[in-house]
């Protein structure tokens, strides 16, 4: 990627994670930056955000993460495989 297209998806992802961030939604750069990239590949936004809430509600892993995790929506291979499936 030449660095021009570099620095505007930089722009754009900071774009984004602000306006996420104002909304309220709790992702972070990196999950936000993940479901940009599953919209640029053709999956459905809504169906995305769906998934994400639907995820959002699940109760937290009864296994504590360690001080040094950080907290990311993590989407489960069964979702994952779906969301390609659609696509498709």
């Amino acid at each position: 990627m030449d660095p021009e297209a570099a620095r505007t998806a930089r722009e754009s992802l900071d774009l984004a994670f602000h306006m996420s961030n104002i909304l309220d939604t709790g992702l972070d750069r990196h999950t936000l930056s993940v479901l940009i990239a599953l919209c640029d590949l053709g999956l459905n936004p809504e169906a995305l955000a769906a998934v994400v809430k639907e995820l959002q509600r699940e109760p937290p892993p009864s296994t504590p993460l360690s001080s040094s995790s950080s907290q990311r929506l993590v989407l489960p291979n069964e979702v994952c495989k779906v969301l390609i499936v659609h696509a498709g």
